[in-house]
């Protein structure tokens, strides 16, 4: 058997690789090892970038249909509601200015529904490894299914089979992983309204996130030591309800809700990874086989559909129809045009991350120092708002760090950014 292109897992990442590669006339093939999609708690945060990605495939009137949330405003506050630091995206340049909050399989099921005819999903099919040539080339990918084991042949293989990617540590494709000294506790909240607004609350435990969803929902993140949920009984987990409403009083009104959803809790490992390289010959990573960053920035699966719209972009610009070599020149202009950006949001990621996150000492210090000080500065505001929306990306210089820490005086903080050019768009 035989495709253009194998895409090696069904989460977003993948489905929208295989959307947007199909739109180009290419027969795309999914494999996913799951026999149902599995739901968790990931990539609801869709920035403007990725909103207008959405766009422009034509399915971003579905998932609004679906009753995602729109948002104006991401904000960092105390424990008791008072902000810190509000980036304010009807602000942004663009015609896409707020947060889309959806639901991850809502936004996976909207980015299958719309496949294109030469695009098809198999489901509860493991990828046991890459084919390979004399020269090493990635050339498919041997299958065990519900039809015993085959072997599959394409012009390009796409792994997007998530953070411990078999496809990736199979090629040889080296990663620095990275945990975060905190774990964080998901709950999806039933039942009640919440601002229009991502809130982060910056407390003595650390984050604690709270975003609206569909339905009547919201996602509450709250930052755990990574022994703080083991052993717990039914009493013991409605002690730390109640000491968790005690330490963050903005959030006390979801209390009664939160109660009865603590048994649908899910305990998430939190990590920083980045692959060495992107592609080799015949294959290329997307989503988090190839990166993954702190949920505190909202940039995960972000970048998994920057990912997709720039590797088909790459593809395009080969021909109809590329043969190996014109493969293999596409993936070398997809990992030029995509390290440096993800490279970029890594950085701004453990950034926010950490000026939220740390619980004592030098860093909480200097995370609030700078906080502050770019609350103060609307210049500052602007370019991060740029920076994590993906809709006007341009990177803090030293000079600016100086004015975030107040070591520096910043004569043109009522200056405005700068309106991106089509070139900078990614």
């Amino acid at each position: 058997m035989s495709a253009d292109v194998v895409v090696v897992g069904a989460g977003a990442g993948g489905l929208a690789a295989a959307r947007a590669l199909g739109a180009r006339g290419l027969r795309v093939l999914v494999l996913d090892r799951q026999r149902t999609p599995a739901s968790i708690a990931k990539g609801e945060i869709l920035q403007p970038e990725t909103v207008r990605i959405l766009d422009g495939w034509g399915v971003l009137d579905a998932l609004r249909a679906t009753g995602a949330c729109p948002v104006d405003q991401l904000a960092i506050r105390d424990p008791h509601g008072s902000p810190l630091l509000a980036l304010d995206y009807r602000t942004l340049p663009g015609r896409h200015r707020q947060i889309l909050c959806a639901d991850y399989g809502d936004l996976r099921g909207v980015l299958a529904d719309g496949l294109p005819a030469a695009v098809e999903i198999r489901w509860g099919q493991r990828v046991t490894g890459p084919l390979r040539a004399a020269d090493g080339r990635v050339t498919g990918v041997r299958v065990t299914g519900r039809d015993g084991e085959q072997e599959i042949r394409a012009a390009l293989v796409v792994a997007a089979d998530g953070m411990s990617s078999p496809l990736r540590r199979a090629v040889g494709i080296d990663v620095e992983r990275r945990e975060y000294p905190h774990g964080l506790v998901a709950f999806d909240v039933t039942g009640v309204e919440v601002a229009d607004e991502v809130s982060a609350y910056r407390t003595d435990r650390g984050l604690c996130l709270v975003y609206p969803l569909p339905r009547g929902r919201c996602r509450l993140y709250v930052q755990v030591t990574p022994d703080e949920f083991r052993g717990r009984s039914a009493a013991d987990l409605a002690d730390w309800c109640d000491r968790l409403l005690a330490e963050v009083p903005a959030i006390r009104p979801l209390g009664t809700a939160l109660r009865a959803n603590l048994h649908r809790r899910q305990l998430l490992a939190v990590y920083r990874l980045r692959a060495a390289r992107l592609t080799v010959p015949g294959l290329a990573l997307v989503g988090e086989a190839a990166h993954a960053v702190h949920p505190m920035a909202a940039q995960g699966v972000n970048s998994s559909l920057t990912d997709a719209e720039t590797l088909a972009a790459t593809l395009t610009a080969t021909g109809d129809r590329p043969d190996d070599a014109g493969v293999d020149r596409a993936l070398r202009d997809f990992d030029t045009a995509r390290r440096p950006h993800l490279d970029h949001v890594a950085t701004v990621s453990h950034n926010a991350a950490r000026m939220i996150t740390s619980v004592s000492g030098l860093p909480r210090l200097l995370g609030a120092r700078m906080m502050r000080r770019t609350a103060a500065n609307p210049r500052l505001l602007g370019l991060t708002a740029g920076n994590l929306s993906g809709t006007n990306v341009r990177p803090l210089s030293l000079v600016d760090r100086m004015y975030q820490l107040g070591v520096l005086a910043d004569r043109h903080a009522h200056s405005p950014v700068p309106a991106p050019q089509r070139s900078e768009r990614r």
